[in-house]
């Protein structure tokens, strides 16, 4: 018969308590229901109501819904703009999607929990101040608004996710990183963000095009 030592059981205890995170999803389904887009859609009112809506939400384990086309995971998508500059900087190594290392960005955020839930407030807008927070230091005083909404359908990681885009205009370019998978960060004119569109995650393409395209 084997045993186990005080450390293999205390490994054993420690992973079998572990929480595998729970993010907030809807049914593709849904999605489509409401009405189908692919790139950008501005008019985010006419869907938040019911993508926000208790009986269609759910929260599903990360590690499945990942590659599961069958859901969308909510994903608040923050971008930070100085007197038309926006804040931009390269995902590092480090940055937890590893389908998007090393590509350029345009927009803060993530996944929203099931620990987001409070009492207090919505557990969207909970989970997108945590995002904000574990991501960058906002260090100046800002106005925030939803402009609309991303799908993007023809890659990998935006088959299973729906990005709501906010654009807070701070009053200072006081924003800078927490976390050091974000790196080479500044402050640019979508013009010269542009340039090196390439570069760019397709999520930042597409706010790039539609939303500052005529800047």
């Amino acid at each position: 018969m084997t045993t186990l030592s005080d450390s293999e059981r205390y490994l054993t205890v420690t992973i079998s308590s572990q929480q595998i995170e729970q993010v907030l999803v809807v049914p593709t389904e849904l999605f489509r229901d409401i009405g189908y887009f692919q790139g950008f859609c501005k008019n985010a009112d006419s869907y938040l109501k019911t993508l926000f809506d208790p009986a269609y939400t759910s929260y599903r384990s990360r590690d499945q819904v990942e590659t599961d086309p069958s859901f969308k995971q909510l994903i608040p998508y923050c971008i930070f703009r100085h007197q038309g500059e926006l804040f931009h900087y390269k995902r590092g190594r480090l940055q937890g999607e590893s389908r998007l290392h090393s590509m350029r960005s345009i927009g803060i955020g993530g996944h929203i929990s099931s620990q987001d839930q409070s009492d207090s407030g919505s557990p969207y807008q909970e989970g997108m101040r945590r995002e904000i927070a574990e991501e960058v230091h906002i260090e100046t005083t800002y106005r925030e608004q939803c402009v609309g909404l991303i799908n993007d359908d023809l890659t990998e990681v935006g088959m299973v996710h729906l990005g709501i885009v906010h654009i807070f205009d701070v009053d200072a370019p006081k924003v800078r990183p927490r976390e050091k998978s974000i790196i080479q960060t500044g402050f640019a004119s979508p013009t010269e963000l542009v340039k090196d569109r390439d570069n760019f995650e397709s999520w930042s393409q597409i706010c790039l095009d539609h939303l500052f395209a005529d800047l």
